[in-house]
């Protein structure tokens, strides 16, 4: 299961079934884009820009992930992207930082291994796949 899909799963979860749009929603909040997939570097590197760096440890880490509140992940992702996830989504901005603030630690967990985002890249090769389309 990639990533996507767990986020998409445990945010249906939280959100009170499978909700149409959150792939496209949770590509919007979490800099997808167009292509749906989600930018878990980023997210790691707004925590630690946001004074949340032994979240995101814990997150990348193989032990427990620490908690994150609704009020932290809203100063992560920015109100007014919450707000307008929420009304694509049809719920309020409660219920989905609360399906988010559950949703994020795993997604990163799941993307990471041993404190290392680069098997979410595809391994070496998939670093230097994007290594060769910068250059």
């Amino acid at each position: 299961m990639d990533v996507m899909d767990l986020a998409k799963m445990a945010l249906a979860q939280k959100l009170g079934g499978n909700k149409a749009g959150i792939a496209g929603a949770l590509g919007g909040l979490l800099g997808g884009g167009s292509g749906g997939g989600l930018d878990i570097g980023s997210l790691v590197g707004g925590l630690k820009d946001k004074g949340m760096g032994d979240v995101a440890d814990s997150w990348l880490g193989d032990g427990e992930n620490a908690p994150i509140s609704a009020d932290q992940v809203q100063e992560l992702l920015g109100k007014d992207k919450i707000a307008a996830a929420a009304a694509e989504l049809g719920t309020d901005e409660g219920s989905l930082l609360d399906g988010l603030k559950d949703a994020l630690p795993q997604m990163v967990d799941k993307s990471s291994s041993g404190g290392s985002l680069l098997d979410s890249l595809g391994g070496a090769a998939g670093l230097a796949g994007m290594a060769k389309k910068l250059f």
